[in-house]
């Protein structure tokens, strides 16, 4: 059972990091403490920012002696509500946003090396300066840091042809919560010397230590896009659109994007963006490096079958960069229509359809005049089934049924072979979900590893793995 920390323990961690590294005002505490979608408002007693991975290890160090819980963060972008303290002001968050480096890039070996407090948008532009890529794109990559993206396995938009960040990653050095380093910054491809420690904690949103570095794969980049905005009748029709690019151009296939009319309905009206054409239901597709005309003759031959009504191909990179500011402005979008309930979900690629077709009906009986903006990757199967408030209701109220709308979709999802949680992690929001819908043995294993690694729940405790 953690502890609030004493005045000495909070002396001890002030000492550690210097006067740069705390925060005790409650104005400049805010940012760490506000969750992005407002869902969750913490407290603590300060905020630590530590400079060093030795810095991080010392705090740890003391939190475990004195049973103090260490909330980490990175970019607070996180959208289950992990990486608030809670509101009784009896945890410690530790922001990793002054450990920014590059510590290496090595071109040939085709991998950089950062520290966890990197953006995700300052190692995208450090690869290509090195004339690389690395292909982890989120719409909140300017803010969103390297450390979060591997503790939550962060999907995105390139996941089609890349994987998770779990796939990008090739070593990590991760502080456990008794202070001790486990430093696995290899650059190996191939290492079979025992366990894969590094998968322990990507995706383990920061409960079982605290991720300071990782070296990441870096790719040849792309030297050119060809990318469309195409109408659908339904999500039938794009997946077998999608079948069909995956037909004709392999590897090439990049990023497949399914969208409802309602979503490109919020981004116009909210966030100045241009409407391609009306249609119910919308794809943005892209390949990588394919041969000259391509997704024109996969759009041809996709309109001759009846799955596509309309495209529109990207002339440029402005127009390009206009599709992608489309699709990524969707989430944003969502706020000033109210009260949004979101579900991030997951199911087999060929069961997207089956899933739309009947968790929309099953919502809209639970509460008439809800609205629809599903939008999401379909090309691996991850849907964001976000359900706006019906106009005129109260927000508040709306927001009261979240988990009882959970519950119907999560069932759903779970019923098709799928996951509750696809690329946002658990957090609190859904330690019940997991308690529902695991099994008792993948339970219990989860429990057996937070025991050891972290035996007096100091990180993150109450999140992810419930009945600790």
């Amino acid at each position: 059972m953690t502890r609030p920390p004493s005045a000495q323990t909070l002396a001890a961690f002030a000492a550690i990091v210097g006067d740069k590294g705390v925060l005790t005002s409650e104005g400049d505490k805010e940012p760490y403490l506000q969750e992005w979608r407002g869902l969750w408002h913490g407290k603590t007693p300060v905020v630590l920012r530590p400079s060093s991975t030795q810095q991080v290890a010392d705090i740890l160090k003391i939190a475990n002696a004195a049973q103090c819980a260490i909330v980490p963060q990175s970019g607070n972008t996180g959208l289950v509500g992990g990486q608030t303290p809670n509101a009784n002001g009896s945890e410690v968050a530790l922001s990793l946003d002054r450990m920014t480096k590059i510590i290496a890039v090595d071109a040939a070996n085709d991998t950089i090396t950062v520290e966890a407090g990197a953006t995700l948008k300052s190692v995208q532009d450090a690869a290509q300066a090195a004339n690389r890529m690395f292909p982890l794109s989120l719409a909140s990559e300017g803010t969103c840091r390297i450390g979060g993206n591997l503790s939550s396995n962060a999907g995105g938009l390139n996941v089609l042809a890349y994987g998770n960040a779990r796939e990008l990653c090739l070593g990590l050095e991760v502080v456990l919560a008794d202070g001790r380093v486990l430093n696995t910054l290899n650059g190996l491809r191939k290492d079979n010397a025992g366990y894969d420690l590094r998968n322990i904690f990507i995706g383990a949103e920061g409960t079982l230590g605290i991720i300071t570095a990782a070296t990441l794969k870096l790719f040849p980049q792309v030297k050119h896009h060809a990318t469309a905005f195409a109408a659908v009748p339904s999500p039938e029709t794009a997946l077998q659109l999608l079948s069909l690019a995956k037909q004709h151009s392999g590897n090439c296939l990049i990023a497949f994007e399914l969208m409802a009319d309602l979503c490109i309905e919020f981004a116009v009206r909210h966030m100045r963006q241009v409407r391609p054409f009306q249609s119910p239901w919308h794809v943005l597709l892209e390949l990588a490096d394919a041969p000259a005309g391509q997704l024109e003759a996969i759009l041809e031959t996709a309109m001759e079958q009846g799955l596509v009504t309309d495209a529109v191909l990207a002339l440029n990179e402005q127009q390009r960069q206009s599709f992608w500011s489309l699709r990524e402005s969707i989430s944003e979008s969502q706020k000033p229509e109210g009260g949004s309930i979101k579900h991030d979900i997951s199911v087999p690629v060929s069961q997207v359809p089956r899933f739309i077709a009947e968790a929309t009906p099953a919502v809209a009986r639970f509460l008439p005049g809800c609205r629809f903006a599903t939008f999401g990757h379909m090309g691996d199967g991850n849907l964001h089934f976000n359900v706006s408030q019906p106009i005129g209701m109260d927000k508040q109220a709306y927001l009261d049924k979240w988990h009882a709308m959970n519950d119907i979709v999560h069932g759903i999802a779970v019923g098709l072979g799928g996951s509750f949680s696809a690329e946002h992690g658990v957090g609190t929001l859904k330690v019940e979900d997991m308690r529902r819908y695991k099994s008792a043995v993948e339970l219990d294993v989860m429990r057996g590893l937070k025991r050891l690694f972290d035996p007096n729940n100091i990180l993150s405790p109450g999140r992810v793995v419930p009945d600790l």
